[in-house]
């Protein structure tokens, strides 16, 4: 993609950016995800790609073929929709073999494909069942077969489990990586769950307001976020204000000063300190950290208990594994803590 936008006109002629200046390269093989809140622009970049939409300005093109007024048919792409749109009437046999059919397959080939996929996504014993006889997660798996039967060069997947409970999204999750690995082929995933975007991706992209934001693989954009969105968007943050005291130290309001990276930035400037809730450690002595703040509540995690912290009108949380040193769990609200930890944890975004 390059230098790619989308801008839409409403009723009045008014326009609305919906994508503005992408420059994006996907690898082939890789496992690449779209991720970013409502209306960021994420699902007509996936159009964009699948060629349902033209972009306004800027150029895409796959394996290097420009896809400029290229339908949808004519491109080496298939799409899994959110709501999978099987066809009622067929079969999950003949579901997965429609695309063949209408490719002109002779029937040997679509048996053929067709029984490979049933065993792919491990639905052999359901081939002659009907949607409406199948589970959520099942029916999941029919889109996916169908769509990867005539063997595309990239599958398009625009928010496949947000239907799914909790337990079958995470189970699928797993399914959905094995399937990328055993095939071979590029999926790019739109997705507005942090969770799910870390877990599957080989790479992500982070988009907010048309634009992307950050572009890495999961640990970078999660221990490196390159700035204060992406920081309080992946994952539990806690964003401090600071400033600049000297160079290599900031100070947080009247809690203390930290040493921290803070590159080419100027004494005196704003900053915001980024630290991931697990990140921290909390203690009843001043000796190290930053405080004191005030335990406002304390909830229990199951795996983990997590301390909310006011003071200075900074709010921290801080997640404390239940496997930890006991004294780190009993603090009640209304305690005083300090809050520590360690070297490099800390991430310096400038305002």
């Amino acid at each position: 993609m390059r230098n790619v936008s989308k801008t839409y006109f409403d009723a009045a002629g008014t326009p609305h950016v919906a994508l503005d200046g992408i420059e994006l390269e996907i690898h082939e093989n890789e496992f690449f995800t779209l991720l970013g809140p409502s209306g960021c622009g994420k699902t007509t970049l996936l159009r964009l790609i699948g060629g349902f939409e033209q972009p306004t300005s800027g150029s895409i093109a796959i394996f290097n073929e420009e896809m400029a007024g290229q339908p949808p048919e004519q491109r080496p792409v298939n799409t899994v929709f959110q709501h999978y749109a099987l066809f009622p009437h067929l079969n999950v046999r003949r579901n997965i073999g429609f695309s063949l059919e209408m490719l002109g397959r002779d029937r040997a080939e679509i048996a053929d494909v067709t029984d490979r996929m049933l065993g792919l996504v491990g639905l052999d014993a359901m081939a002659d069942r009907m949607p409406d006889q199948l589970s959520g997660g099942q029916r999941q798996r029919v889109a996916l077969a169908r769509a990867l039967a005539p063997q595309p060069k990239i599958l398009l997947l625009d928010e496949p489990l947000s239907a799914l409970d909790l337990k079958l999204r995470q189970k699928m999750r797993l399914e959905l990586k094995a399937l990328q690995r055993e095939t071979g082929i590029t999926f790019v995933f739109v997705t507005h769950d942090q969770e799910e975007a870390l877990a599957m991706s080989d790479r992500i992209a982070v988009l907010a307001d048309g634009r992307v934001q950050q572009l890495g693989t999961p640990e970078e954009i999660y221990d490196a976020p390159a700035n204060r969105f992406v920081a309080d968007f992946i994952g539990g943050s806690n964003l401090l204000e600071a400033r600049v005291s000297a160079r290599g130290r900031v100070r947080v309001s009247d809690l203390g000063e930290l040493d921290a990276e803070t590159g080419q930035v100027e004494s005196g400037k704003p900053v915001t300190l980024c630290i991931r809730p697990e990140q921290l450690v909390l203690s009843a002595s001043g000796a190290d950290g930053i405080g004191p703040f005030q335990v406002i509540d304390r909830t229990y995690l199951g795996n983990a208990v997590a301390f909310h912290l006011k003071a200075e009108g900074q709010m921290v949380t801080a997640h404390m594994p239940r496997g930890g040193a006991r004294g780190q769990l009993d603090f009640q609200p209304g305690d005083q803590v300090y809050a520590d930890f360690e070297a490099g944890a800390l991430r310096v975004l400038i305002q």
